[in-house]
């Protein structure tokens, strides 16, 4: 297993609340008067527009400090922040550096997403842990296993009922439960999830869309985009929800192509995208630099 340097005394704060004065002063004050260093803070206040809409009023923050030892656990530090989270009506928590995310992955017949975040994981350039990796399809059991990874092969028939479906995906949920994951990654896995599951997974699970949301949806959008001549593809990484590819976008990205591209080859441009803006996604996720605002997402770069 990738191992990576202690961070055992450092933490990130990320929180939201309404926007208001004197919230980064609380915030750093507090940390200062408990001794902590921070090392990087950023914040963001959606404020409205010249119009006075388009914006949830809301404010955020992230900040990475280091506590002395006596404060470095996150119940104590919960604790000692009770009265600004209460002074301002914060959504506030502390995440341990020491502590690596736990990834559940998931994949049906493309396995480049797939690949691509084992080798990312492997070398040293994600730090979290991968207990398991789910697929309806045995194709990436040999991948799996070369990496040391237990594989849970959960078949649906094509034609699947609803019911067979949310028996499947009920053992997805006992997997993830088990292993105490905090997040899903979807890396290709074709199948529709049910709002029962969406829910369960809410706020901790993201898919990779094979195009630059929200054109082209549906099946083959390369192809479709191909037909189209158009000399731009992209991809979206978002968060699940019940609204299929309406989740809140973490990360896009594009490629050029042009009229000497066949459509295999608008997919296999495609295909290199979706790699780097998943990873992207998912390590945003896992060093907590992204926060929900709604329909859209805040990310501290």
């Amino acid at each position: 297993m990738p191992s990576t340097p202690s961070h055992s005394r450092e933490f990130v704060l990320t929180l939201s609340c309404r926007d208001a004065k004197g919230i980064v002063y609380a915030v750093s004050g507090l940390l200062y008067q408990a001794g902590c260093n921070i090392v990087d803070s950023q914040q963001f206040g959606d404020l409205p527009d010249e119009d006075g809409v388009h914006s949830t009023g809301l404010f955020f923050m992230r900040v990475h400090f280091e506590a002395p030892p006596h404060l470095a656990h996150t119940d104590t530090l919960n604790t000692l922040f009770t009265s600004v989270r209460e002074q301002f009506g914060m959504d506030a928590q502390f995440h341990s550096r020491a502590r690596r995310p736990r990834v559940l992955l998931m994949v049906s017949q493309h396995g480049h997403c797939l690949n691509d975040l084992l080798y990312r994981w492997h070398s040293g350039q994600l730090s979290v842990d991968i207990p398991a990796i789910v697929s309806n399809h045995p194709t990436f059991a040999d991948l799996a296993a070369r990496y040391g990874i237990p594989f849970h092969h959960l078949p649906l028939a094509a034609g699947s009922s609803a019911e067979a479906k949310r028996a499947q995906e009920q053992q997805i949920e006992a997997l993830i439960t088990e292993h105490q994951i905090d997040l899903v990654v979807l890396a290709r896995y074709m199948q529709i999830l049910s709002p029962a599951f969406c829910g369960f997974l809410k706020g901790r699970a993201i898919n990779i869309h094979h195009s630059f949301l929200p054109s082209f949806k549906g099946a083959k959008p390369y192809f479709q985009a191909h037909d189209r001549g158009v000399k731009l593809i992209g991809a979206t990484a978002h968060y699940v929800t019940a609204e299929l590819d309406e989740g809140p976008i973490i990360e896009q990205d594009v490629a050029r192509v042009d009229h000497s591209l066949s459509a295999e080859g608008f997919t296999a441009a495609g295909r290199d995208v979706e790699c780097m803006v998943l990873a992207r996604a998912v390590r945003w996720h896992v060093e907590h630099r992204v926060l929900l605002n709604g329909q859209k997402t805040v990310i501290f770069h």
